[in-house]
């Protein structure tokens, strides 16, 4: 297991798990998770790189960050974090709601980017699982601490049971979910749910999207990973974005779900260092980027 770090930004801990040395590479997780989902590469990944793995604000062992819970808010903590620890340049790593961050990550602090790989990543599409729509309702605060009471999580055949009706498969999709609702049990953690979701997610569909600004993703190295029986992102996403943005790479994950790098952490770190190896990182480039925005903003 590695070794849980913290670092103190703005007043309140953040934690994160760091280890290897080489390029950097910056691993961003999902809603409710926390950096263990990275657990099984991060061993792998630190053979060659210098793998940083985060805690969110609110996940983990990370205090709460008050107010702002948007994805430009992630960001700039991404942003301190990585200054206050020595690092300037990162390959981006993001899984699904953390793809949504690394892509506002690489949208607001370009200069620091030097690749992006998305996982089953939130913001490209409008489609996402009712489970997660559920939660920006109103009343979710109230619903909440019945579902996550212990007694209903101690007995565990009512998460089996809901979520395979959900298209969860028993496996990496079903243990990580439990694993983030088990967590909701805490106060602090589920106010930090329901804003981070009703920030990005309305009861009829993800809200944000990068659709329209991908063009700007064209001179970065762009990975795609994605399960092909996802339950809460369709890969039909995932096709979509690699369509959108030329040079990109697509990798499907036959039989996975929402978790390609706990089904198959060796082919994901054999995928993920593969693709550092055999690409340039890209360079900030002030001149470009007015073009490619004005280019844009002609079509």
């Amino acid at each position: 297991m590695t070794e849980i770090l913290t670092q103190t930004l703005h007043g309140r801990e953040i934690a994160y798990r760091r280890t290897g040395s080489g390029p950097a590479v910056l691993l961003v997780h999902g809603i409710t998770n926390d950096s263990q989902t990275w657990e099984p590469v991060i061993g792998r990944l630190a053979r060659g790189h210098d793998v940083i793995a985060p805690d969110l604000p609110g996940h983990g062992n990370s205090a709460r960050q008050r107010g702002d819970h948007s994805l430009g808010a992630h960001a700039s903590m991404l942003r301190d974090l990585l200054q206050a620890v020595g690092t300037e340049r990162v390959t981006l790593v993001g899984h699904s709601l953390g793809g949504g961050i690394a892509m506002q990550f690489a949208y607001q602090f370009p200069e620091m980017v030097e690749r992006l790989a998305l996982v089953c990543s939130g913001g490209l599409g409008r489609e996402v699982s009712p489970l997660i729509r559920s939660a920006a309702l109103p009343g979710a605060e109230q619903v909440l601490p019945l579902i996550t009471a212990q007694p209903l999580m101690d007995a565990g055949t009512w998460v089996a049971a809901a979520f395979g009706r959900l298209g969860f498969k028993p496996g990496a999709d079903l243990a990580e979910v439990s694993r983030g609702i088990a967590s909701l049990g805490d106060t602090e953690r589920r106010a930090a749910f329901v804003r981070t979701v009703r920030s990005v997610i309305s009861p009829f569909g993800q809200r944000v999207s990068a659709i329209d600004r991908l063009y700007l993703a064209e001179h970065l190295p762009f990975q795609l990973v994605w399960g092909d029986r996802d339950p809460i992102i369709p890969v039909a996403h995932g096709h979509a974005t690699h369509e959108a943005v030329p040079g990109s790479r697509l990798e499907v994950f036959e039989g996975s779900g929402h978790y390609p790098q706990l089904d198959d952490p060796e082919r994901f770190s054999d995928l993920l260092s593969d693709f550092i190896a055999t690409t340039e990182p890209a360079r900030h480039d002030v001149a470009s980027l007015r073009e490619r925005l004005l280019a844009g903003a002609s079509t």
